[in-house]
């Protein structure tokens, strides 16, 4: 189970890099599931990310309070409202925007109803 976990850490992992250039693929997800999986496979890479300069602040805040960030906040809604623009201007479906609206929409209020972390994290993301 070590090896798969190991495993799935790692693709995760390379789908967040992806995402990170790729406007379409989001990475903070990918990089919490790689988080999550090098807890259970390998603790030191688990704690490299946990420290990284870019993602540690925001991977602590969940894994601690299961918080989020304002600008993550504001970051994932924004890009949630401009891809769902995208989905209305280039959609020849009704039902493919009124599908993805309950879906994105969803997943819009999860995310805001999401507390904002306390102490050093919360101003360092």
């Amino acid at each position: 189970m070590r090896r798969f976990y190991l495993c799935l850490g790692y693709a995760s992992l390379a789908l967040g890099v992806i995402g990170i250039v790729l406007p379409v693929l989001p990475t903070m997800p990918f990089v919490l599931l790689a988080a999550w999986c090098f807890a259970r496979s390998n603790p030191a890479l688990a704690d490299r990310l946990y420290s990284h300069p870019r993602f540690g602040a925001v991977l602590r805040a969940w894994r601690d309070e299961r918080a989020i960030p304002l600008r993550a906040k504001l970051t994932a809604l924004t890009m949630l409202a401009l891809s769902y623009g995208l989905i209305l201007w280039l959609a020849d479906s009704r039902l493919v925007p009124v599908l993805l609206a309950a879906i994105m929409g969803s997943v819009a209020v999860y995310i805001a109803t999401r507390p904002r972390p306390r102490g050093r994290d919360a101003a360092a993301a």
